[in-house]
């Protein structure tokens, strides 16, 4: 397999509290030398100032003073680093439950999924938990680590008895590729070199997988959603007449000349110019930013939607769609909320549960109505006006949502229509 060194793997990691996830970070960027010294220096200055014997690794990943203070890891902490083979961008989630919503942060634009299990402990809640927020998100790959195989006497039998386990409930999933790879975040087995315990184990280490794994486009280069997000009507010489239409295109491509309608008002034109930046382009493409004009002086603000006349998407005003709740105070059906989808912002309700997941057996619970912290939700919303959707599967910036409590400003819900 031929590997494209400038090719970026997104991964996000996941697991229980004190799992170790930030270890096995810190132990990926300390092993495969993408550690700046001077960074190296300071890690090692605190680590004998905690007095640990050696580099306590996991400092490279909990990077904020009140995280470091607490021995926790609070938010979605990002790094970067590079191997002679590829770029990756990784995204260490919180373990706690409370912050469950910050592993939907980190994931949702992931290609991969690093799911750590303690070995002594095997599959629990949050693992679930986890999975079906990955399957929710359509991540194509899970890797599921069962980490401090050092504290089990490296056994097979238990890292069996853990694949088993995870794959009786994941297959009640939509997940694609699931690998698995027992490993000693702490002490480096199967981490990026592979383990002198483990001889029983004859796939790649995890690093290896990493830089290997395909990764296949989520974007949906077919149908074209371009939502407006302002109005350009610069003051200036030789852009006085000049009105354009800025956004990033959510799908598809489009070219000067194509046949287009704005959404939601049904009026049709044709694309004059196209803008990327100063220069004028013959046509763009998803994830472009850019800035449109249309032969016809038609009226267009931001939210709307530009899209191919002959490929439209659904213009829904009541809708279902799977949300995980973020909020501590609980939701009953009804309640009022702003809701935003691309650049269209607007109130709505949550007119019904349709029913919330049982996250140990993954049952439907249709008699309980009450969304609390955490739960994950089939819902029924409806808008005060018609938003341009397709289905989350389909696209994933037009099937998303968020919900906003309007009292407290707090994103209370994300969200991905069905």
């Amino acid at each position: 397999m031929i590997i494209d060194n400038n090719q970026l793997l997104r991964f996000t990691t996941a697991g229980s509290v004190d799992d170790g996830k930030s270890t096995l970070i810190g132990r990926l960027l300390y092993d495969s030398k993408s550690i700046f010294e001077d960074q190296l220096e300071a890690i090692e200055t605190t680590s004998k100032r905690k007095g640990h014997a050696g580099v306590d690794l996991a400092l490279f990943t909990d990077g904020l003073r009140d995280e470091r203070e607490q021995g926790i890891t609070i938010d979605v902490a990002y790094r970067y680093f590079t191997t002679p083979k590829r770029k990756f961008i990784i995204a260490d989630t919180p373990g706690h439950i409370q912050y469950t919503r910050n592993m939907v942060t980190g994931a949702s634009t992931a290609n991969a999924a690093i799911v750590l299990i303690d070995a002594r402990h095997g599959v629990i809640e949050q693992t679930k938990r986890h999975a079906f927020i990955a399957s929710l998100l359509q991540i194509p790959h899970i890797i599921v680590c069962v980490n401090k195989m050092d504290l089990v006497e490296y056994s097979e039998t238990v890292f069996n008895t853990i694949v088993n386990q995870f794959e009786e409930f994941s297959s009640k999933l939509n997940i694609k590729d699931i690998r698995f790879i027992p490993i000693s975040a702490l002490d480096g087995d199967n981490v990026v070199n592979r383990s002198a315990h483990m001889d029983w184990y004859q796939d790649s280490p995890l690093l290896h997988l990493l830089e290997t794994l395909h990764i296949s486009s989520d974007i949906n280069k077919i149908d074209a959603r371009f939502p407006v997000q302002t109005v350009l009507r610069p003051q200036r010489e030789g852009f006085i007449d000049y009105r354009g239409y800025a956004g990033r295109i959510a799908g598809g491509i489009y070219r000067i000349g194509d046949s287009v309608t704005v959404l939601p008002s049904g009026f049709v034109s044709k694309i004059k110019s196209i803008n990327a930046g100063e220069k004028e382009v013959e046509e763009a493409f998803a994830p472009m930013s850019v800035s449109m004009t249309l032969e016809d002086d038609i009226d267009v603000s931001r939210g709307d939607m530009i899209v191919k006349t002959n490929n439209q998407p659904e213009m829904l005003q009541e809708f279902d769609a799977m949300i995980c709740w973020f909020n501590n105070g609980s939701a009953r059906p009804n309640a009022k909320y702003t809701i935003m989808h691309t650049s269209n912002e607007q109130k709505a309700i949550i007119k019904n549960v349709v029913y919330k997941i049982d996250i140990n057996s993954y049952h439907r619970i249709e008699t309980d109505k009450e969304l609390k912290m955490n739960d994950i939700a089939r819902v029924t919303i409806r808008c005060n006006q018609r938003l341009m959707t397709d289905s989350y599967r389909e696209n994933r910036i037009t099937g998303s949502i968020i919900l906003i409590d309007d009292a407290t400003n707090e994103t209370v819900a994300a969200g991905m229509l069905v």
